[in-house]
């Protein structure tokens, strides 16, 4: 690969305002992107039509064009390409490696509730979460339509141990950033700790895990810079891009920027949004300056 055909990628959710750990990671795809000469795209990750508006996104725009963050071509919108999803689900459906969920929120923390006080903790993934419950990976074909014709909600869930013995046990990735514990170069992937991962919906047709890897291969994303919270999640999206048949980018993991108190920024923290920052005064210099040298983990 040479380095002209290098792609990079900022793809915000416009369910909030940009900012500063957001901004501080654009600056790093822009910066990646010009040190090679390659470009930056700029995704709207927004398949959570309800919370996601075009209002939230033209602040997006505004406040990256403010900064001076420049990106090549249109800006692509994940809620225009369910067709794009829905094809890669049918394909893992073909495949055998997807079940319909039927068990809601309260019903698994209520059985995990259970289990627990029966015996061990319950298993959690790498973001806290306990695993999948259920038992529908046993439900038979006409099992399975019944309840999805019954109109229950439900969701479309990886079968984690198939997946993993077809795509083997050699997944791995390449790393030229760290997470918190200093891990870089190649990276043994773990997907089995994230247990039977959602990739779509009754109601909403794919999962930020199925949509990302969809869409990094529709637009020739070959380097992926993104925050280390997201880092562990990269064992999933590495499994799919195996069962897909999908490109493998390079991913680079950068440290996350915090508050006071040492956690990650939120959206719901508007005094580190770029546009309060903007009305308080602040120069697009001094916001730069802001993410450079911020208290990071």
């Amino acid at each position: 690969m040479t380095q002209k055909n290098r792609v990079f990628r900022f793809a915000p959710s416009p369910n909030g305002l940009l900012h500063l750990g957001h901004a501080y990671s654009a600056l790093r795809n822009r910066e990646r992107a010009l040190e090679c000469g390659g470009e930056m795209l700029l995704r709207m990750e927004d398949i959570d039509t309800a919370r996601c508006t075009p209002q939230f996104e033209r602040q997006i725009v505004e406040d990256l064009n403010w900064l001076g963050i420049k990106w090549q071509g249109p800006v692509r919108r994940q809620s225009e390409h369910f067709g794009d999803y829905g094809e890669a689900l049918g394909k893992l459906r073909e495949m055998a490696l997807v079940y319909p969920a039927f068990l809601t929120r309260a019903q698994i923390r209520d059985r995990v509730a259970e289990a627990e006080r029966h015996g061990p903790a319950w298993p959690r993934d790498p973001d806290g979460a306990p695993l999948y419950p259920g038992g529908e990976r046993a439900l038979s074909g006409k099992e399975a339509a019944a309840g999805m014709d019954s109109g229950r909600p439900f969701a479309w869930r990886l079968d984690i141990d198939k997946a993993c013995a077809l795509a083997g046990p050699d997944i791995t990735w390449a790393e030229t950033g760290h997470d918190p514990s200093g891990q870089t170069g190649t990276i043994a992937a773990d997907p089995r700790a994230w247990g039977d991962v959602i990739l779509a919906r009754k109601d909403t047709p794919t999962s930020y895990h199925l949509s990302v890897v969809v869409d990094d291969a529709l637009q020739g994303i070959t380097d992926i810079v993104r925050g280390h919270d997201l880092f562990h999640a990269t064992s999933v999206h590495r499994l799919l891009q195996n069962l897909l048949a999908l490109p493998e980018p390079r991913y680079h993991h950068h440290a996350l920027l915090v508050d006071g108190d040492g956690r990650k920024l939120s959206k719901s923290d508007g005094d580190t949004a770029v546009a309060a920052l903007r009305r308080s005064g602040a120069t697009a210099k001094e916001v730069i300056q802001m993410c450079e040298t911020g208290a990071r983990i």
